[in-house]
């Protein structure tokens, strides 16, 4: 396929009644962070909470686990067995797949390792989570050019690459993906089953059904790390609160562009960070709403 993504106006904010709690809002679970990449698990977690979700629960390493409720206080923590090296091991299986019953969409990937029992892991889990599921970092290194993996889940699943993963996902170079992005975002959602969100300037959004849209926010300074953590909490937070998975993305990735464009107007494109994003993301839903007409 090629032409041009859809620029159609983005989805509207999810409502809240005036009479919400917390489980109505979306509980989310994040399996994230190991030894050396705590940080990807924290920011995921905390965006997924600025995003609107009721309740975030945060699976980690248990050696980590004093360092998760050190860096957020609102965000729960399960501590899982891990490895001699500080990541999740085989053992966290059985409680992965349960804490997953009880939540409205799963984040899988974020600082965790692709080699040996870890790696294993993901590929096993991916199919066994019946929530919604928003894959990114190490479980889509995981997945390599496997993509039945995906297809063989039974609930909807989203899939945040940068050109780096996509060309991993695809048996293709990094080069390739980025001169036919649209081509790439297109056939992967249609093969695989999964929405697509391209990560880069101008990010792509595609699903299975082959219709794209391109966000038409952010800037050059959200090339650092994390920002990819930070865009999964938030597309994590607003499938949580009853969102489709393609709108999920679609509004997700524009509210963490505006989020990334009102952060550069702080700290400038040079001194922008992941956690000025998450910082900007209550503005970023308000920018959104006055310019949807959504009055929120």
């Amino acid at each position: 396929m090629t032409g041009e993504a859809n620029t159609n106006q983005p989805p509207r904010l999810p409502t809240r009644g005036s009479d919400a709690h917390k489980g109505q809002c979306g509980r989310i679970l994040v399996v994230a962070g190991s030894v050396g990449m705590t940080g990807a698990g924290c920011m995921a977690a905390k965006s997924a909470m600025r995003s609107g979700a009721g309740v975030v629960l945060w699976a980690l390493p248990k050696s980590l686990n004093i360092v998760a409720e050190a860096l957020s206080l609102e965000v729960m923590t399960l501590p899982l067995p891990e490895t001699p090296s500080g990541a999740p091991c085989m053992e966290a299986r059985e409680i992965l797949v349960e804490a997953a019953r009880e939540t409205d969409c799963v984040i899988l990937g974020p600082g965790l390792p692709v080699a040996g029992e870890t790696g294993e892991l993901m590929r096993l889990l991916i199919p066994e989570i019946f929530p919604p599921l928003v894959l990114d970092g190490g479980a889509l290194s995981a997945i390599g050019d496997d993509v039945m993996i995906i297809r063989k889940r039974q609930a909807p699943t989203i899939i945040t690459p940068h050109p780096g993963e996509m060309a991993r996902l695809t048996g293709k170079t990094a080069k390739q993906v980025q001169e036919k992005r649209l081509d790439f975002a297109v056939k992967y959602a249609k093969f695989s089953g999964a929405v697509v969100a391209l990560k880069g300037a101008r990010t792509l959004v595609a699903d299975p059904s082959g219709r794209t849209f391109e966000n038409d926010a952010g800037n050059p300074g959200m090339a650092t790390a994390g920002s990819g953590d930070v865009l999964c909490g938030v597309i994590a937070a607003l499938v949580g609160q009853g969102m489709t998975p393609v709108d999920a993305a679609r509004l997700g990735v524009r509210l963490h562009g505006l989020a990334g464009d009102l952060a550069r107007d702080d700290k400038g494109v040079h001194g922008l960070i992941a956690s000025d994003m998450i910082d900007r993301l209550p503005d970023a839903f308000r920018l959104h709403a006055a310019q949807t007409g959504d009055g929120a």
